[in-house]
């Protein structure tokens, strides 16, 4: 019976689906991601591959692929648009297929994605099916699901509003969309050089409140290549006219869902823009200059002053409290401190002051930012700050950890021990794995020195408890061998609390500078301890004499160059 029912399945599946490839001037992988589409199967009606004016060949390269490959059909746009929306907009308008999908073209469609989604779509009668993404990073390999969350199991959506969560979903290339839908909605991309476009599509599709299924396969690989000569626009953050157009989308985006009655999902929509978008840009605040911060923060005050309090209500903690101190300065103000909250998790670092009657507030000079949460907040999702020091040295490398206390809520929990793991940012396994005690710090709570000057000299106020606890272990670094490897922490409290964070690299004397330290595994080690955009510690090796040469010969060739 089973036999039958593939058999007779079978056939009403084919040749149901377009996949548009859109490129630009991307010759080395263009043809890579066409391949990938037209591997599918017999469920691929049609590929076309809209070249959006390219000078570099690509064009002709697929035209050359379409001699051999009847599914194949390319579209070439004579001038370049600007973005991805009107190349996709043109896939659209091509396609005679019953449903359509979207493939960028330095990315590829996994093995079997088309009729993971197709069966979810046809079977469920959806006009959306929708399945998980994961962003490879090139050249390392290692990948990260795209939320995850959404993805966990297989589920069918029939009113949307009901699923907030889908409007963090933002992408529109791990979707397989009915045709005759988006048509019927007049469902569109923003035309021309419109960044973000996806997020502006995507609240489009939601707003006409399709019936969507949702599947736990793969169905999309996204290639992020850090080093390429032209960043995409999502990684290229480096202009404040990045952020300007990012608030453009998420503006529109909340708008068109607000404007369809959908109230729920664009005040999810702004939840997500606090949590997501906010905290993202502001870890990177203190790498850009003086006239981006200025910038940023200007256009930052202005769409927050839109939200009101139900928008920030759904939000996370860190993101409001982000929000919170850009709306309370008219300047930038404590970026190393925002930073720190805007890591994940997230990290409050002391001086922790207190308004005349008690409460918990930022600093002394923004005392209208309240932090009464911490007081409530269950300890496992606190903000703990932890500051690490690693110490590479000839007679032997020592962590130190020191715990800060957070308005008495550490000293109620009771600090006991910490599990301290190095984990490799290729493949995301444990290199080395730690266990150290905490014992009470004999100091008092004093603001570390690379926050002093950020914070405006507020102190912890009257009642803070205990300073801090520290924690101190020897780490063999030979043991983790070549690579980068990211601390990750895990502090268990006597009241069985468990924590996991992060640690803030301290900036002190010599701390984050390479070292050469003997090894009986490898001769010699290079070490470089130092700190990741979001102020984590992290570290670097490279062991034996030939790595070592390799690391400073690189090095070199930086400076020359």
């Amino acid at each position: 019976m089973e036999a039958m029912r593939a058999v007779q399945a079978g056939p009403s599946r084919q040749s149901q689906v377009c996949v548009v490839v859109i490129g630009y001037d991307d010759a080395a992988h263009v043809t890579d991601a066409v391949r990938s589409a037209l591997a599918q199967g017999p469920s691929v009606r049609e590929v076309i591959a809209v070249d959006d004016g390219s000078a570099d060949g690509s064009a002709d390269l697929l035209e050359r692929l379409a001699l051999d490959e009847p599914r194949l059909r390319v579209v070439r746009r004579k001038a370049n648009s600007g973005g991805c929306g009107s190349p996709r907009n043109d896939g659209i308008d091509a396609t005679t297929a019953p449903y359509v999908m979207f493939v960028d073209s330095d990315d590829v469609l996994p093995p079997g994605a088309v009729d993971a989604l197709l069966d979810a779509a046809a079977g469920r009668g959806a006009e959306v099916a929708a399945g998980l993404c994961v962003r490879r990073e090139l050249p390392s390999g290692r990948e990260v699901p795209w939320q995850p969350e959404l993805y966990a199991r297989a589920a069918l959506v029939t009113v949307p509003s009901r699923r907030t969560r889908l409007v963090h979903d933002t992408l529109c290339v791990n979707k397989l969309y009915r045709t005759a839908f988006l048509r019927e909605h007049g469902i569109r991309f923003p035309e021309g050089r419109f960044p973000y476009e996806d997020f502006v599509f995507t609240a489009r599709v939601l707003a006409a409140g399709p019936r969507m299924a949702l599947i736990a396969d793969r169905v999309y690989v996204w290639h992020v290549r850090r080093s390429a000569e032209r960043l995409s626009i999502s990684l290229d953050r480096s202009g404040v006219d990045n952020w300007r157009a990012r608030i453009t989308a998420h503006a529109l985006a909340y708008d068109t869902l607000l404007g369809a009655g959908e109230k729920r999902l664009a005040r999810a929509s702004r939840a997500r823009f606090l949590d997501h978008a906010l905290r993202m840009y502001a870890r990177e605040l203190d790498l850009r200059g003086p006239a981006y911060r200025r910038e940023w923060w200007a256009l930052t005050r202005a769409y927050l002053a839109t939200f009101d309090a139900g928008d920030f209500a759904l939000a996370p903690a860190p993101g409001r409290v982000i929000a919170q101190v850009v709306l309370a300065s008219e300047k930038p103000c404590d970026l190393t401190r925002v930073k720190e909250v805007a890591a994940r998790p997230a990290r409050l670092r002391p001086p922790y002051a207190r308004a005349a009657d008690g409460t918990p507030v930022w600093s002394a000079g923004l005392p209208r930012v309240t932090l009464e949460h911490l007081l409530f907040r269950p300890v496992h999702l606190l903000p703990v700050a932890v500051d690490a020091e690693l110490r590479p040295r000839a007679r032997g490398t020592r962590l130190r950890l020191r715990l800060h206390e957070l308005y008495g809520r550490m000293a109620d929990a009771g600090p006991a021990s910490v599990d301290a793991e190095f984990v490799s940012r290729r493949d995301g396994t444990a290199g080395l794995a730690l266990t150290a005690e905490f014992l009470p710090d004999a100091t008092g709570p004093a603001a570390p020195a690379d926050l002093a000057d950020e914070v405006g000299g507020s102190g912890p106020g009257p009642g803070s408890g205990p300073g801090s606890w520290t924690a101190e272990t020897p780490v063999d670094l030979a043991a983790l061998g070549s690579g980068t490897w990211d601390l990750r922490l895990r502090l268990r409290f006597h009241d069985g609390t468990v924590r996991e964070t992060t640690a803030h690299a301290s900036a002190g004397p010599g701390l984050l500078r390479r070292s050469v330290v003997p090894s009986r595994r490898h001769g010699v080690l290079l070490v470089q301890p130092y700190a990741t955009r979001a102020g984590s510690l992290a570290l670097r090796i490279a062991p034996g004499p030939r790595g070592v040469a390799a690391v400073l010969g690189r090095r070199l060739r930086r400076l020359l160059h």
